[in-house]
């Protein structure tokens, strides 16, 4: 216990508990896109895999509580971290690496708080229905049955142009704050090295990228009409 008790309270531990939390939604993050990019084919698809993963029940309870353990563990460490390197940074030590750190790991805490405050928003919208209730209630009859038209929410609710904007901007600062997660996990793994660092920052880039791309494209393109609810202009 003691020596758990001190790897935490070490530099090391807090750096490995946030690398393997980012982990976790690094794989969360790039899966949760694939899913939602079915909104491009027949509404039958995404509306068949949310109410598959509302069937898998107490398992996908499960899942919800591991992230959000592994969400404030990571947000937790990651202040802490945070504030103790800007504690120990010298006043007034000016070298560009350093002026460059310092910017980074500022915009990585402004950056981790504009995610959660969109990420409780994004909740609140689509997955309670607390925003635009009347697109959270729509349902797709299926033979004798109702399921949830989610197909008809998210594009309903990407047709507002201020709901489209704010999501692609928090697209956009996600894939910022990941480029740098990413990279710093690595740094973590002991990756840094000349042989690794190129190909892992070329990694981290290009995930990042493929963020954006990916969840922009939604919005984007109910926005320019080429997804909508059929029989809507």
């Amino acid at each position: 216990m003691d020596f758990q008790a001190g790897y935490l309270r070490s530099s090391i531990g807090r750096k490995t508990i946030v690398a393997i939390t980012g982990i976790i939604f690094f794989g969360f993050v790039f899966l949760h896109m694939l899913g939602n990019l079915q909104i491009f084919q027949e509404p039958d698809k995404i509306n068949s895999y949310a109410e598959f993963l509302q069937s898998l029940g107490g398992l996908l309870w499960l899942a919800r509580g591991i992230l959000l353990v592994a969400f404030v563990l990571h947000v937790y460490y990651a202040i802490q971290l945070s504030l103790e390197n800007k504690a120990a940074r010298p006043v007034g030590y000016v070298k560009n690496s350093t002026i460059q750190a310092t910017l980074s790991s500022r915009y990585m805490a402004l950056t981790g708080l504009v995610i959660l405050s969109f990420v409780i928003y994004h909740l609140l919208h689509f997955t309670f229905g607390k925003f635009q209730p009347e697109n959270f209630a729509l349902q797709e009859t299926i033979g004798d049955k109702q399921r949830h038209d989610v197909y008809s929410m998210v594009v309903l609710g990407f047709k507002n142009i201020y709901v489209s904007v704010s999501y692609i901007v928090a697209m956009f600062i996600l894939a910022f704050h990941l480029r740098h997660g990413v990279t710093s996990v690595f740094q973590t793994l002991g990756l840094n090295t000349p042989f690794w660092a190129p190909k892992t920052n070329a990694f981290a880039i290009l995930y990042a990228l493929t963020i954006f791309i990916g969840n922009s494209s939604m919005p984007v393109a109910v926005l320019l009409n080429f997804v909508k609810v059929s029989g809507a202009q």
